[in-house]
């Protein structure tokens, strides 16, 4: 899903891409442990950051099909949507455009499976982790992430 256009603000002139994602936080209970799915992979900078599963929608599918199929391949765990936490809307520049890119971002209920990144096809999830709800804000590397890792913490708490 890219479409290029021209854009009035800085960085006038590049091209613009759209980019649609989805993914989420995927809850499972690990010895009564309320516990998250995450991923770290390599920043466009090489430096290795945690993060919440999430990758580009393919033709034909809605955003919630794509966080089930993108959080499938890059931890290996089946899991349900419960609802939509948020979407989150930035801009940034790479490789001679600027990028528009919108990512859905779910709660989603684990449902089987085993934790690995081996059947990752992009191979961009270089390790995965099961990682307690109340540690979540600490291992997540971007301020929208941890803003929905606390949202579903109140969400599970009874408390948003």
């Amino acid at each position: 899903m890219s479409s290029q256009q021209e854009s009035p603000v800085a960085g006038a002139g590049l091209p613009v891409i759209e980019e649609v994602s989805a993914g989420g936080l995927v809850v499972d209970a690990i010895n009564g442990v309320a516990q998250a799915a995450v991923i770290a992979r390599r920043n466009r900078g090489g430096r290795l950051e945690w993060c919440l599963p999430k990758g580009h929608l393919e033709p034909g599918e809605s955003p919630a099909e794509a966080a089930v199929r993108e959080i499938r391949e890059e931890t290996g765990i089946d899991s349900k949507v419960v609802r939509l936490l948020g979407t989150i809307d930035y801009w940034f520049i790479g490789e001679g455009s600027r990028i528009h890119k919108i990512v859905h971002h779910y709660l989603l209920s684990g449902e089987g499976g085993q934790l690995t990144a081996e059947n990752d096809p992009d191979a961009e999830a270089e390790q995965v982790a099961w990682v307690p709800l109340d540690e979540l804000r600490d291992r997540l590397a971007y301020p929208n992430e941890r803003r929905l890792a606390q949202l579903v913490r109140q969400l599970l708490d009874g408390t948003g």
